[in-house]
């Protein structure tokens, strides 16, 4: 039985990982982190992570990246695994999750849906073979309340096709702003934001007289509570370091 600590617990995906965790026999939450206490939980919510010391096998974390480095010192004082699940987290955040992998096992994907780390690898085999004939550009759609873009999914498959590319990718966000040719060394990013759009995240590879697309679309949050979920039950018994979606993908 995998003991979880849920950080962000009463919010979107905080809610909809607890009641999954709830009809799942291998895992259980044993408490919750959040700065707005709900009494409707199933278990002991804080405000202060401090005053739980109960047992405790991973964290996972939905919440935001401001929170980062008082979730690592927790988890750092208590040998805690924690799984890294929030968007939007700046250089200088990486390089400190980074530096606490020396200490503990940090789990982290800017995507936690096992299809859009599928997609990232087809990504990758699709630049190898096309390389050279093909411009790339990726578009990416999510909700109105959504306020980092674009997204760190779209970042994360920008930066798995550059590190694929025998040159380095130039990232061209706004195009209105730049009269100019495109470049061939040029990665496309856009970011639509409207509605409730879960996340949509679709890569174009255009080419003379053809057009190669992979899409992901994910229709309800299910599918990242899904993936945090296995990521905490994988990352619950391992050494020290950094861990991300193609290590648990390949235990699978």
């Amino acid at each position: 039985m995998t003991k979880i600590i849920m950080n962000g617990c009463n919010g979107k995906m905080g809610r909809v990982i607890t009641r999954l965790v709830n009809d799942d026999s291998d895992c259980e939450i044993v408490a919750g982190f959040d700065i707005n206490e709900n009494t409707e939980n199933t278990y002991p919510v804080f405000t202060n992570p401090d005053e739980f010391t109960g047992d405790a096998d991973v964290m996972i974390d939905f919440s935001h990246p401001s929170a980062l480095t008082g979730i690592l010192g927790y988890c750092k004082k208590r040998k805690i695994p924690v799984i890294l699940a929030t968007t939007g987290y700046t250089n200088e955040q990486k390089q400190e999750f980074a530096d606490a992998s020396n200490e503990i096992p940090v789990f982290f994907s800017a995507n936690m849906s096992l299809g859009i780390n599928l997609l990232i690898a087809l990504a990758k085999k699709a630049t190898k073979l096309l390389e050279g004939n093909f411009d790339i550009e990726i578009v990416e759609r999510h909700h109105n309340q959504k306020i980092d873009a674009p997204s760190g999914t779209a970042l994360a498959i920008a930066d798995a096709i550059d590190e694929t590319l025998s040159f380095p990718a130039e990232y061209v966000y706004d195009r209105h702003a730049v009269r100019r040719k495109r470049k061939k060394t040029e990665i496309g990013l856009h970011a639509v934001r409207g509605g409730t759009i879960v996340g949509e995240h679709e890569i174009i590879f255009a080419g003379n007289d053809e057009v190669i697309e992979l899409k992901h679309s994910a229709h309800s949050k299910e599918v990242f509570a899904v993936g945090a979920i296995k990521a905490a039950k994988f990352i619950a018994d391992k050494p020290a370091g950094m861990y991300n979606m193609n290590d648990l993908i390949s235990n699978l």
